[in-house]
């Protein structure tokens, strides 16, 4: 009877180390075939961010050029844009990060809605916790702006009508909630991430965060399409409010675009959010 050599079947440092190229080099190809089949995907997701800079900086500023006032500073024009996206960002955030986790495999969402509330209301209560973290978090941003310029550069502000101020706030933070709350019921939690991140570049570019809407009267189209972006109504509200001497859009044009934005998107993100968690 033939006993087997255990050490025989034990490879050696060759064909390990070959085993081990063998296993890298698999891997690369593999990973490399994943990157071709995703690479329109991924063109996309690193080319626009660059593109709407370049299309805002080199193509829209300088087409608008007067239209920005020449005695105006630009921190002055900067002050609303900067307050409506930081509103939208962190209101968009603060509900979308936690949804994300409670409609996860681990169903945590299942624990709130033993809530005695309807689940409607749940929803509700998310939009409206997070547009208060919203509204709390732009007290940040005015100190940075009124300090942060160039001497002789300094915002200036004049509030004429703070109940109108106050509204357009409040409105906004709702509609950014809303919006969020929506988005983190519609799109798997794998691809929110770089989702949230092309849209809110979109968003930010062309949502009159560095120019007032008036301005872009010289490029007609582009005026057109920023309607569709609803931190357009926000960035020219809070315009008005602030910095009138600006340029901005009529009061009633912002507030009923807020106002139906913030019913509609409240009344498809709760029907949404009622149907992800009864699922």
């Amino acid at each position: 009877m033939t006993t087997a050599n255990p050490l025989a079947a034990t490879p050696g440092p060759l064909s390990s180390r070959r085993a081990a190229w063998h296993a890298y080099r698999a891997l690369t190809t593999r990973d490399l075939h994943v990157l071709g089949r995703n690479l329109p995907a991924l063109l996309i997701q690193v080319g626009l961010q660059p593109l709407l800079f370049t299309f805002a900086f080199a193509y829209v500023m300088p087409s608008i050029g007067s239209g920005l006032g020449g005695a105006t500073s630009f921190s002055t024009i900067l002050l609303p844009g900067l307050i409506a996206s930081t509103l939208t960002l962190q209101s968009i955030m603060s509900v979308t990060g936690p949804l994300a986790a409670e409609l996860g495999p681990g169903r945590e969402i299942t624990d709130r809605a033993l809530a005695p509330l309807p689940v409607w209301a749940l929803g509700l209560q998310k939009i409206t916790s997070s547009a208060i973290f919203g509204l709390v978090s732009t007290l940040v941003v005015v100190p940075i702006v009124w300090l942060v310029h160039a001497p002789g550069n300094a915002p200036r502000a004049h509030i004429d009508n703070w109940p109108l101020l106050l509204t357009t706030l409040v409105l906004s933070a709702l509609l950014a909630s809303a919006l969020g709350l929506l988005l983190g019921t519609a799109v798997d939690a794998s691809a929110f991430g770089p989702l949230l991140g092309l849209l809110l570049a979109a968003a930010t570019i062309l949502g009159c965060v560095y120019y007032p809407w008036t301005a872009l009267h010289p490029i007609r189209w582009v005026q057109v399409l920023t309607l569709a972006n609803p931190l357009v109504y926000m960035s020219e509200g809070l315009r008005a409010n602030l910095t009138p001497s600006t340029g901005h859009m009529p009061t009633w044009a912002y507030l009923t675009a807020l106002t139906l934005g913030t019913a509609a998107l409240g009344y498809l993100a709760l029907r949404r959010f009622t149907r992800r968690v009864q699922t």
